[in-house]
């Protein structure tokens, strides 16, 4: 897997995943909240698939 996913990208995955996880706990209290893992799981790991589908990242490329 290639990183397809820079800082700013990840800061804000990492924002709208613990957003949406504390919606669980917090607030409406509803288990879509669990959607968060998701942005949060490829903020962590630097790799989207949906982004692969598309051909798009934000990661810059070494070498390039």
């Amino acid at each position: 897997m290639q990183c397809n996913v820079g800082g700013i990208d990840r800061l804000l995955r990492v924002i709208v995943g613990v957003a949406l996880i504390a919606m669980v706990f917090v607030g409406p209290k509803t288990p879509w909240g669990w959607i968060g893992l998701i942005p949060l799981i490829t903020a962590i790991v630097g790799f989207c698939p949906a982004y692969a589908l598309i051909g798009f990242g934000t990661c810059k490329q070494e070498g390039k």
